[in-house]
Order: C-alpha cells, then structure tokens, then sequence
C-alpha cells in the first residue's frame, strides 16, 4: 500500500473510531448449506421434471428431441413461429448442422461479428431467434446464455419468439452449481464471456393494476428444444 493512500485509509479509520485494518475478516459460518444443497438430492428424472414443471410456471414451453433431428424440429418451429430467422454463430449449431440446415430450407441469418450494426437490424426483423443455451436452472425454470463474438445476446432477447436449444444433461438445480462452474473456468483461466443472461420465460409484468401482460420488453414466446440423447 503507497502512503498517500494508506494515510488516507488511516485518517477515515480514525474518523470511524478504530484503527486501519488491511486484512478482511474471517467470514462467520454460515447458519446452514441451504444455497449449495437445494434440489440437490433430487435424481437426473426428478430434477429433469422439476425443470419443466417450473419452465411452464414462468410461461414458456417445452419440446424434446434428439441430436440427429435438431434442424428439422427447429425448421417446423420455424414454419409455425414465422420468417425470418436468425441464429448465433454458435459452433455447436454449426456442429449439429442446424445452420447449414436453416441457412438452406429456412434462408437463415446467421449473427456474425465481422458485420457489425447489421447483426442488430436483423435481429429486429426476425420472427424467430435461436440460440444455445449453456445450462438450464431447475429452481427458476430458466436457460442461462453466455454472450461472445459470435453469440450476440439480442438473438434471445429481441425477436418474438426465441428458441432455446438445451441438453438434458446441462440442467443444473439452481444458481449456486453455476456459480460454481464460473469459479472452476476462473481457475482454468478460461475467458469470461462478456455477458451472461439468465431467462425465465416470455418478459411479463404485472406493474399496472396486477394484470400480467406478456411480451412487453422482449419475447412473446420462449420454447425450450431439450436435446434427450446428450
């Protein structure tokens, strides 16, 4: 510590009736593990099922299907939900072929960094958003997205209906377990991605005399597309 600044400390310490203290306190035990435990019991099928039993409260909707039938089921939501599309550029839709597929049978865009603002306006065109979630959270019923260069977060928040592709198998019980897996890629020296999102169905508010409204900053519609065999 400089001494401009430790004299500094040491004035405001005093002013506060003690002396500089340059070392955090120990923090007390906590009462109970009652953050990191919650639903932690539960099995893989119960907190699956507790999952999408708290995803239909927070208004959104569910389909499963597997890996090798991921780009037809997203073209049939695509035809029901209507045109446009836009998809990030997330390597693993790239890798489970739902790009080439859309870009084809459904004239697809696809959120590229190297285009700048146009990535923005046609977000603001598109019907349909599609993007891939990184874990589910069985205690809200939400989807957490991470942001990059190639995952522009607007995908999931703009468009009318957004669509998120989850595995079964990244469904975590509650915020704890993710913060957990933030820490480990801390650790590992892993980037951050820029933003993370945590979505819990269509935006709501009921501010005006309780009445709900749906869809009135964001997506009206929020379907989770759970991927079974992963």
């Amino acid at each position: 510590m400089d001494n401009n600044k430790e004299r500094f400390l040491s004035n405001l310490a005093s002013q506060l009736g003690r002396s500089l203290k340059t070392q955090p306190e120990a923090l007390p035990e906590p009462v109970n593990l009652y953050p990191e435990q919650r639903l932690t019991e539960l099995s893989d099928d119960e907190l699956y099922q507790y999952f999408l039993n708290t995803a239909q409260l927070a208004g959104s909707t569910y389909e499963t299907t597997t890996l090798s039938s991921l780009p037809k089921h997203l073209e049939t939501l695509c035809e029901q939900y209507g045109l446009p599309v836009i998809l990030t550029g997330d390597p693993r839709l790239q890798e489970s072929g739902v790009i080439d597929y859309l870009s084809e049978h459904c004239h697809a865009n696809i959120w590229d960094h190297t285009e700048g603002k146009k990535n923005i306006e046609r977000v603001k065109e598109a019907k349909v958003g599609i993007v891939f979630a990184e874990y589910g959270l069985a205690e809200s019923g939400g989807v957490v997205l991470f942001s990059g260069a190639d995952k522009g977060r607007s995908v999931g928040l703009i468009p009318e209906t957004t669509i998120f592709v989850l595995k079964r198998s990244t469904i975590l019980p509650r915020v704890a377990q993710l913060a957990e897996r933030l820490h480990q890629m801390a650790l590992k020296n892993i980037r951050m991605p820029s933003c993370i999102n945590i979505i819990s169905g269509p935006s709501c508010t009921s501010d005006i005399e309780l009445i709900k409204v749906v869809g009135v900053h964001g997506s009206l519609n929020a379907i989770y597309v759970i991927i079974e065999d992963c």
